[in-house]
């Protein structure tokens, strides 16, 4: 991996279309969480909050009886709160000094703020138990009015497809340059729901067609580890290793047949053996299928280039 000191963005790497990219393939299909379904900042803070030590699977259900028994920072506020640390240990919720800053923030913005949630990142941190973690998750999602989230999905993201060196401040400098401006709501959805679907610890790059194969170094190189994922996946040898290894030959190249693409993705290849021509028709079909490549028939032979 690259260092912070030398780091830039890699020249070949088209800003608008990775955004474009990224955000048509979540907006196509998405995990459908309720809270994702909701504006109102008080619904939201409290997902954020339960999300914090507890998987999303979980939440959903904690999430809703939490919101039927207490709708409102009013209704929470006005709760004893022994019963909402109570319902917090009854769904194992993590902390209980969650659902006590949780209750207090309510008295916050009922007492202080009229019943009205400040809007901005920075006023969101002064509710009690808001950091600036959760204080743009809510002003991204309820007001579509943040900076771009950092959490460890989006730099694990960032870190194997751009090269970015494991540092802070240059994994916040990128996140801010890659959203566009004004898009926190969905732009910060959409990168962490490809942490959690497409580029988990082991990736499933094709098997969620992760919109950012074409340009990620990782798919190229397949080096998946990561910040936090210390040590490779099984990866030697697999499809989605072979796939990357064609979009890279591709990628130096603007056109080429079946036999001179084959020894470059694989030097045991052999037309007419187990990994010949077929087995490579099929990753280019794969490939082609999802928009990577195009395969054409010239002059009798089978020639493949990267989607322009």
């Amino acid at each position: 991996m690259s260092t912070s000191e030398e780091w830039t963005f890699p020249d070949d790497v088209d800003h608008e279309a990775v955004q474009d990219a990224l955000v048509e393939w979540y907006e196509a299909d998405h995990r459908d969480f309720p809270w994702r379904r909701t504006d109102d900042a008080y619904e939201i803070l409290v997902s954020e909050v339960m999300s914090q030590q507890t998987q999303l699977g979980r939440v959903v259900e904690a999430w809703a009886a939490f919101l039927e028994r207490w709708p409102t920072t009013a209704a929470l506020a006005d709760a004893d709160r022994a019963d909402v640390v109570g319902f917090w240990t009854s769904y194992s919720l993590g902390y209980n000094n969650r659902a006590k800053y949780l209750h207090e923030a309510a008295r916050q913005v009922e007492d202080e703020y009229d019943g009205a949630f400040p809007e901005t990142p920075d006023e969101l941190q002064e509710l009690m138990g808001v950091g600036p973690y959760t204080a743009n998750a809510v002003a991204s999602f309820a007001f579509d009015n943040g900076d771009a989230v950092v959490d460890t999905n989006v730099k694990r993201v960032l870190y194997r497809a751009f090269d970015v060196p494991d540092d802070d401040e240059t994994f916040e400098r990128v996140a801010r340059d890659l959203m566009p401006p004004g898009e926190s709501r969905v732009w910060n959805n959409a990168i962490m729901e490809l942490g959690g679907v497409a580029c988990e610890k082991t990736p499933s790059c094709d098997e969620a067609g992760c919109p950012w194969r074409e340009w990620c170094h990782a798919y190229e190189t397949g080096d998946f580890t990561a910040p936090d994922v210390p040590t490779q996946p099984t990866f030697e040898g697999s499809r989605r290793q072979m796939r990357g290894r064609v979009v890279s030959v591709l990628k130096e190249y603007d056109e080429l047949a079946l036999d001179t693409l084959g020894p470059r993705v694989r030097v045991d290849y052999s037309p007419d053996g187990e990994h010949g021509r077929e087995w490579l028709r099929g990753l280019l079909s794969d490939l082609a299928d999802d928009g990577l490549v195009t395969v054409a028939e010239q002059e009798g032979e089978t020639v493949a280039s990267l989607r322009q």
